[in-house]
């Protein structure tokens, strides 16, 4: 099983102008390189046989022969190899020379594709020595021993182990409608482009950028390999770029300027860009128009020998938390998401208070943050803000404090209302024993605390603010009719590893230095619904995550069940291999598969509560309303998935 993963290489082996033997020997030793390192597909530059800057050399027969020569040589070579090799040499087919890309394997030629787009402008004079695609007819010829039609009909190819890709050169994806486009609506999961790109000040900024849309736009890999040193640099000099996108995400890259061979690896996931492509209409759609039609030639590679599979890519063990380069940037933006929609609901209802429990945990904690800062923006007064801590039977003195101490330095309104005789009278009614810690004992506090929050909000008239996050909608970790019940949810879209993340952000950032030390506390605190009473010593006894699990990996089992679609058999193995590397956090493979298991079961058992949830923005590329992106029954079963096999 491969899981979805296909091994591809950019390759930027040394060069010499003119000279196809000396290139040949060097392109044989990469493909070497790359198929002892389990390459499935490796890509060189555009006419990298012969050098890309030969200019009118191209017009001597010799050096076209020569070049077929070393086609014909290469595929000798490979016949005992299964990698496929995209190669550039210049192809003569009647009388016309053509800029090709040959695709190999096995020692079979399975293709030449045309270069469409040749420029001709500034320091480029391709068409001084080329045709274009578009003056070919369909053409059978004999080239290096194979008879093979050439034409500009689009290609998609066929792995044995089920990936498929398309190739362009160079030029070609910078045309207004890149061959690349009609080439995955038709189904490629990879583009590979044969590039000779100069470099030019910021044109390498703005290659980037071209080729990670091209890849974020077709919801593709793209496999980007350019001349390097050695082509000429009579006018012009080349860099040796090697480049390997995902979805608009750069996942690989060389080295710019090296004087020596280059070869980049990695591992695209094709079946999360399928998941993509599925999920989005627009895409969907757009295969309506035509470019799906029967033009595509679609041809099938040789089978291979599979060996085991190994995940050579990072994985992100807290996929939720962004990754870039201003990280204050990202935290604002998600404060300023939830402000923004908090504050229409405010404006909407016309409401000048919000009414909030307070517990002196992360997740009121940060509601409360989007609170006050909703009402800054808004030019509120604080005093609007209605913090309300209800101490019950399992609330220690740290929570407590915590709480009482962030709501005075943040200046909002304090109401303190204990639950405890109320619920004393509560479980007298229904004749419930108060000595059974039982999930009545724990719910009926939690719906009491719910019941004193509805209630002050009709007699304030305002709303009641949920504090509830993301991962325990998605393990159903809330009391049903209880704190799973709000006017508005500002934490709804937002998961437990990233609202500690948010909580940390504030502390280091613009904050008085008293609430900062009761956030970093909060912070390490550890996480308890505080609905069991404390131990003898007056600490936390009901940890969450000693119950359901640690929300890291759920967060991440979360993630991946969402966002792509995965099987769990995928994600046992994603999730073994980033919790094995990562510097933060380390569990074991019983660990991950445990709770695992625990996921599944919660996930599919507690739909009911997320099917009947209240309004809430969504922050991210996951949220689980059933206005939005999650419409499951409550009542699916979990069978299939428990089955996977992750034993």
């Amino acid at each position: 099983m491969n899981y979805g993963y296909i091994k591809v290489a950019s390759a930027i082996p040394s060069v010499r102008v003119g000279d196809c033997q000396y290139n040949l020997s060097e392109t044989e030793q990469m493909i070497v390189r790359a198929e002892g390192q389990g390459v499935e597909v490796i890509v060189f530059p555009e006419l990298g046989i012969t050098g890309y800057t030969c200019q009118d050399l191209f017009r001597q027969q010799l050096l076209v022969d020569s070049a077929e020569q070393a086609v014909m040589m290469l595929l000798d070579f490979t016949r005992q190899l299964d990698i496929i090799a995209i190669i550039g040499v210049p192809v003569q087919v009647g009388t016309i020379l053509l800029n090709c890309a040959a695709v190999i394997q096995k020692g079979n030629l399975l293709a030449i594709i045309p270069k469409t787009y040749l420029p001709n402008y500034s320091e480029f004079y391709e068409k001084r020595w080329f045709a274009s695609a578009q003056d070919l007819h369909p053409t059978e010829i004999k080239y290096a021993g194979s008879k093979i039609c050439v034409s500009a009909a689009p290609m998609v190819f066929r792995t044995y182990t089920g990936a498929t890709f398309g190739v362009e050169l160079c030029e070609d994806v910078w045309a207004p409608e890149p061959p690349s486009t009609r080439l995955t609506l038709a189904g490629a999961d990879i583009i590979f482009n044969l590039s000779a790109s100069d470099e030019l000040i910021g044109k390498n900024a703005y290659l980037r950028q071209l080729l990670s849309q091209q890849s974020a736009r077709t919801m593709a890999g793209y496999v980007y390999a350019s001349s390097g040193f050695g082509e000429s640099t009579q006018d012009v000099v080349y860099g040796g770029n090697a480049y390997i996108f995902e979805n608009g995400q750069m996942i690989a890259e060389s080295q710019r300027f090296s004087f020596e061979p280059q070869m980049v690896v990695s591992q695209i996931d094709y079946e999360k860009l399928r998941a993509e492509r599925r999920n989005n209409t627009t895409f969907v759609n757009a295969q309506r128009t035509g470019y799906a039609d029967g033009a595509i030639r679609y041809v099938d590679c040789h089978s291979v020998t599979v060996d085991d599979f190994t995940l050579i890519r990072d994985v992100n063990p807290t996929p939720f938390i962004p990754k870039t380069a201003d990280m204050q940037a990202s935290c604002d933006e998600i404060f300023n998401i939830q402000v923004a929609g908090l504050a229409k609901r405010l404006v909407h209802t016309g409401c000048k208070t919000v009414i909030l429990g307070i517990s002196g945990g992360l997740d009121s904690t940060l509601a409360l943050l989007v609170c006050v800062r909703t009402f800054d923006k808004l030019k509120l007064p604080r005093t609007g803000i209605v913090g309300v801590t209800m101490p019950g039977f399992g609330t220690t003195d740290r929570t407590y404090n915590n709480a009482m101490n962030l709501m005075q330095s943040l200046g909002i309104t304090i109401r303190e209302i204990s639950i405890k005789d109320a619920c004393i009278q509560h479980f007298k009614d229904i004749n419930h024993d108060i000595s059974v810690h039982d999930v009545t004992y724990e719910n009926g506090q939690a719906r009491e605390r719910t019941q004193i929050l509805m209630d002050l909000s009709n007699q304030l008239g305002g709303l009641v603010i949920g504090t509830g996050d993301l991962s325990e909608l998605a393990l159903g970790w809330a009391t049903y009719n209880g704190d799973h019940m709000s006017m508005y949810g500002v934490n709804v879209s937002i998961p437990k590893t990233l609202i500690r993340y948010l909580v940390r952000f504030v502390a280091d950032s613009d904050i008085d230095a008293a609430s900062r030390a009761t956030l970093l506390d909060i912070i390490d605190t550890p996480i308890s619904p505080e609905l069991i009473p404390a131990d003898e010593q007056g600490n936390i006894a009901q940890k969450t995550e000693d119950l359901v699990g640690p929300y890291v990996l759920h967060d991440f089992f979360l993630y991946y069940t969402l966002r792509c679609g995965f099987r769990p058999q995928k994600i046992f193995m994603l999730a073994k291999h980033a919790f094995a590397n990562s510097e933060d956090y380390h569990f074991d493979e019983d660990t991950i598969r445990k709770w695992l298991k625990t996921f599944l079961r919660r996930f599919f058992s507690q739909q009911f509560k997320r099917s009947c949830l209240p309004d809430g923005p969504k922050v991210g590329s996951v949220s689980l309303s059933p206005r939005g992106d999650w419409r499951m029954p409550s009542d699916a079963s979990s069978a299939l998935w428990l089955a996977d096999n992750i034993d």
